[in-house]
């Protein structure tokens, strides 16, 4: 049985190749209110935006390297929205004079239809989780503050158990390959936030 047809648009608009320069750390769930009163006071939204997402993860086997991943997200507080369907490149950790984690981003939408799409284009679902939490803006700058968990029953997102007993952290920017200045801003925010949170450059390799 074919897959029926998915609407595939992109977020940003047009075809400019994106960069996200992003950084992470993480707080212990006693610590979340001190920092949220924190982000209140340093960013654009003194209320932040709330979001419960399933994202799930697809890998694509090739002949040889590393397999082709892509991250498909759906809102669970909005369900009528369209799907995200993310690709996220290697990261370019090797240069020391910029202070974030350097990588090519695509953000498109796309139709509810999207994972049995991908399942007739030969990937396969590796993982799933359910992130809920708030998102803080300041100019470009966009703060993300989740709780991760992990799905217990495949495809049911009400049985849920915690990933840990803190929150995952990020900061980070989308601009046009070639705005490093980026990340001196980021560093400059990060900054702020210490000593509750410590927010690093953090290469995925090393934690695999």
């Amino acid at each position: 049985m074919e897959a029926p047809p998915v609407s595939v648009l992109p977020i940003t608009g047009g075809t400019i190749n994106m960069m996200e320069y992003l950084l992470q750390g993480s707080v212990l769930d006693q610590a979340l209110e001190s920092l949220l009163h924190r982000l209140r006071g340093l960013c654009d939204n003194m209320e932040p935006e709330t979001f419960a997402d399933h994202e799930l993860v697809y890998l694509l086997k090739g002949q040889q390297g590393n397999p082709f991943l892509l991250r498909a997200r759906r809102s669970l507080s909005h369900p009528t929205v369209p799907w995200h369907l993310r690709y996220l490149g290697q990261p370019e950790v090797g240069d020391k004079s910029r202070h974030a984690l350097v990588r090519n981003c695509v953000d498109v939408a796309a139709s509810h239809s999207l994972p049995d799409f991908l399942n007739e284009m030969g990937f396969r679902m590796d993982h799933e989780f359910v992130a809920k939490g708030h998102i803080f803006r300041r100019g470009v700058l966009k703060v993300v503050v989740s709780k991760l968990s992990r799905i217990l029953v495949p495809g049911n997102t009400e049985n849920t158990e915690p990933l840990s007993l803190s929150y995952l952290v990020e900061l980070s920017v989308l601009a046009p390959a070639g705005q490093d200045t980026m990340s001196e801003d980021m560093r400059s925010f990060a900054e702020q936030l210490k000593p509750l949170v410590h927010l690093e450059k953090i290469d995925p390799k090393r934690h695999m």
